[in-house]
């Protein structure tokens, strides 16, 4: 099937896109991303602010200043002074007025008390168009048995509960990262429910059920049954291009029933010092058992 204009310019625009993802860190000039994009570097400039909405230099700072505000919550043991350096500001001072001035806090006060709807209001990138072709394999899976947080309520608040979550495992090691899986069930499109309904499992694998606490943290299962499953590659804010392939592209074709279970996501990378175009997470549909078969 041929591509349109508007598709292939998608594409190009993406190629760009990962490009600075995978290099953020390494100097790059214009004429380099041009080259990534095939446009002219005359004009790329220009096409790019159309295209995103903000121009090349804001949408690098904004790359960044995110990385630096996950580091900020979730490594707490680092000094601001180095996640300042590492996102290329010369002083703490700098790092805090840009930080400041995008999310409305300074570091030291996002790092005490993040504000992350204020985050997600002020964060915004332009939607990637052109979703391209998936390898989507129909799979078996055994049960999981799962210690969960519950998370209920605005989806920009997920990040507080998974920070509870981290917390709780390095407490009572009953859930370690280096030895078990971590996974996420997805109840709700987060695009069409009341931000105030959305519904959303943080889990990591066990061995035994979870004792009761006063974290909130209980004992599920993730059934065993067939599921059609697809490799995300890159930022999990993005997680919902490979969600909607499956729905929208690959289930009407398929044949397939849906098993009365949700999406569910198992995240084979994990850790902020991996760039974010090379983040992995299996998205699972879980699919009936075919005829004479037990789910």
């Amino acid at each position: 099937m041929s591509q349109t204009k508007a598709e292939l310019y998608a594409q190009r625009f993406n190629q760009v896109f990962e490009y600075i993802e995978k290099y953020l860190d390494e100097p790059f000039t214009m004429d380099d991303l041009s080259r990534v994009a095939c446009f002219s570097k005359f004009h790329f400039h220009r096409q790019f602010s159309e295209y995103c909405g903000i121009g090349v230099s804001r949408y690098i700072q904004l790359l960044k200043l995110k990385r630096a505000s996950y580091r900020l919550v979730f490594n707490r043991e680092e000094r601001i002074i180095d996640i300042a350096l590492d996102s290329g500001f010369e002083n703490p001072e700098s790092f805090s007025r840009a930080f400041k001035h995008i999310f409305g806090q300074t570091p030291t006060a996002f790092r005490q008390n993040p504000e992350w709807e204020s985050w997600h209001t002020h964060y915004q990138f332009p939607k990637r168009e052109g979703v391209e072709e998936m390898e989507v394999k129909i799979v078996s899976v055994e049960h999981v048995m799962v210690a969960v947080l519950e998370h209920r309520g605005a989806p920009a608040l997920l990040n507080d509960s998974v920070r509870h979550f981290i917390e709780w495992r390095k407490t009572t090691g009953l859930s370690p990262v280096e030895s078990s899986q971590t996974y996420g069930i997805l109840y709700d499109n987060p695009e069409t429910i009341p931000a105030a309904d959305f519904r959303f499992d943080i889990c990591g694998s066990i061995i035994k059920e979870v004792p009761a606490n006063a974290d909130r943290i209980i004992t599920k299962l993730i059934p065993a049954g067939r599921c059609a499953v697809v490799r995300h590659i890159g930022s999990r804010d993005r997680i919902g291009e490979s969600i909607y392939y499956l729905y929208q592209q690959w289930l009407p074709e398929s044949g397939e029933e849906l098993r009365d279970f949700p999406v569910f996501f198992h995240y084979l990378t994990l850790g902020l010092d991996q760039p974010e175009c090379e983040q992995l997470t299996d998205v699972y549909l879980p699919l009936n058992a075919l005829d004479g078969m037990l789910a």
